[in-house]
């Protein structure tokens, strides 16, 4: 019986918790969770940051949102080098991806032109 308490306490750890046993598959199924919530964020920061640039255009704010756009591109940035995506985790994000590079050109032409002096 000593043998198993020892590898027992071993397996538990100092924090007195249980070792675990979960499968890899419920594994997946977790961090696929944890990913498909940072996905509905993403979308969401993309929305409000869309937003926040119309407001910024039509004059409701003096400065653009470059802070929130900070956060959305290291957003993208972190799950872009995550390895763990499904397939249709992947083509959710690569669409979402996508929906962030349209609005950003649209943004920078605008800002452009707003910048630029008229003769």
């Amino acid at each position: 019986m000593q043998g198993f308490e020892a590898w027992f306490l071993r397996k538990i750890g100092k924090e007195g918790t249980m070792p675990d046993f979960r499968s890899r598959q419920q594994q997946r199924k977790e961090e696929s969770i944890s990913i498909d919530q940072q996905l509905a964020r993403l979308e969401e920061d993309i929305r409000r940051l869309k937003i926040d640039f119309d407001v910024y255009f039509n004059g409701g704010s003096k400065r653009p949102p470059h802070e929130a756009r900070g956060r959305v591109e290291a957003t993208i940035k972190r799950i872009s080098d995550n390895r763990n995506l499904t397939y249709a985790q992947r083509y959710f994000f690569n669409n979402l991806v996508a929906r962030y590079t349209s609005y950003r050109e649209l943004w920078r032409r605008t800002l452009k032109a707003r910048n630029e002096p008229t003769f």
